[in-house]
């Protein structure tokens, strides 16, 4: 294994590489974005990378059928954020 510093240099000229490609990477996902015989899972797949490229990722919604990550979040949020209503039977 490399040492530290020896890492760290080859992680920042791949990062450097491969954004050196930026334009022409973008391109390829433009041409299969509009390529009438691509599948519409490519099409959609390249339209969503490009999206996530120049706006950042959606933000995904946390969800839980029977409510317990959401309801466990709520219950950190009444221990942290307002102690003094906190339900100690509740927690």
């Amino acid at each position: 294994m490399p040492p530290r510093n020896d890492m760290s240099k080859t992680i920042t000229e791949i990062r450097s590489l491969a954004r050196s490609h930026t334009r022409t990477a973008i391109n390829a996902l433009v041409g299969v974005m509009r390529a009438k015989d691509a599948t519409h899972a490519a099409r959609v797949s390249a339209a969503n990378a490009i999206l996530d490229r120049g706006w950042g990722k959606a933000a995904q919604a946390l969800e839980s059928s029977d409510g317990g990550a959401l309801e466990l979040i709520h219950k950190i949020e009444r221990v942290i954020v307002h102690p003094e209503n906190t339900d100690s039977e509740d927690l």
